[in-house]
């Protein structure tokens, strides 16, 4: 692991020192993509640093106790040892983390697709929930929602909505959140107080440019349309609503809520290369043997992942077993807690596979 990391260093030092060159941004698209790979790097950098130098004040310790020491000197030098070495070990630990593989669609925005489940009405309330909660979630921390479908019912509720989410690292902490998402609780349109389960499901994709995937025009069907009902942001008499049709696999894509034709098609192909890269990626995990799978996951969309309990305040995840009685503060987009939680039991489930 040492010599893995002195590598690593020696490649961060290459790239500090092509940065400090005072033609380093004569090409913009290349110094970008060194910075990005320079940050991601830091991390890392500053743990190995730390282990380095605290390896060596526990092998200064280890010489001074060797030696010949006054009692009390003696007993001060054993308890900085001792803390020394228990240092070590949890850095350790942070290493053998941050050299795991890295996801390469981490750093991308996502494409968030809420559909209303099982449970009429009140499912489409609890979709509506639920885009208010990733919106909320996105502000926290300084991301944009951009919408891209969204279709409302009478009451409020939302049949579908598609968005993007952009923002540093959506994708790494978002990814988790695909699948049946339950809700317990006594719907708006029970007048007899009687607690009811619905469900909505959610579908978290790294946005991919359309030249990432292999799209060929032939097996695109376009159709355009007119913006229609509550959802639509620029309700028009214009046909600039766009929806694609990819035959080979029946997919199908719309976007009305940019204001041109033009736009709504664009982001309809990424939305389309989104969804073709999933459907790849799930092919190539499916050869994966099933020791080799992730505990948690990124979430298959008929899996059900969370159940929100509203009558006793409890919001639990199945994968791993956490319940926290926050309920509020949740749905209202303190999603961290469960998400750090998330993140650490697959960092440690990657960590016992990459030791088998």
């Amino acid at each position: 692991m040492l010599e893995k990391l002195k590598a690593v260093e020696d490649r961060y030092n290459e790239m500090a020192e092509r940065a400090a060159q005072p033609d380093f941004y004569a090409d913009p698209q290349a110094a970008a993509k060194l910075l990005r790979e320079q940050r991601q790097l830091e991390p890392l950098m500053n743990a190995y640093r730390s282990y380095c130098k605290t390896r060596q004040e526990a092998l200064d310790l280890r010489e001074m106790l060797d030696g010949q020491l006054e009692e009390e000197m003696r007993q001060l030098c054993q308890e900085e040892y001792t803390q020394a070495k228990k240092d070590l070990e949890a850095l350790e630990e942070e290493l053998k983390i941050l050299l795991l593989p890295r996801d390469p669609n981490d750093d991308k925005d996502v494409i968030v697709e809420i559909r209303g489940g099982v449970g009429g009405e009140e499912s489409a309330l609890f979709a509506h929930s639920l885009f208010r909660m990733y919106s909320m979630y996105a502000d926290r921390r300084g991301w944009k929602v951009s919408l891209l479908n969204y279709n409302e019912t009478e009451l409020g509720g939302v049949k579908e909505a598609d968005f993007v989410i952009s923002g540093d690292g959506a994708y790494s902490r978002l990814k988790f959140e695909s699948g049946v998402h339950r809700v317990q609780r006594v719907p708006e349109t029970e007048s007899g107080g009687r607690v009811h389960t619905s469900t909505a499901t959610v579908a978290v994709l790294p946005e991919m440019e359309a030249v990432d995937v292999d799209l060929r025009p032939e097996d695109i069907e376009m159709q355009v349309f007119r913006s229609s009902g509550a959802g639509g942001q620029h309700i028009n008499k214009t046909s600039s609503a766009v929806r694609l049709i990819h035959k080979p696999t029946g997919i199908v894509v719309s976007c009305q809520e940019e204001r041109s034709q033009v736009q709504n098609r664009e982001k309809c192909m990424q939305m389309l290369a989104s969804k073709l890269y999933e459907i790849e990626q799930t092919r190539i995990n499916d050869q994966v043997t099933s020791e080799r799978r992730s505990q948690v996951g990124t979430g298959m969309r008929n899996e059900r992942i969370r159940t929100y309990n509203f009558p006793q305040g409890r919001v639990t995840d199945h994968r791993i077993g956490l319940t926290l009685y926050q309920i509020d503060s949740i749905m209202d987009g303190d999603l961290d807690p469960i998400i750090d939680a998330l993140v650490t039991a697959d960092q440690a489930e990657k960590l016992k596979h990459s030791q088998s």
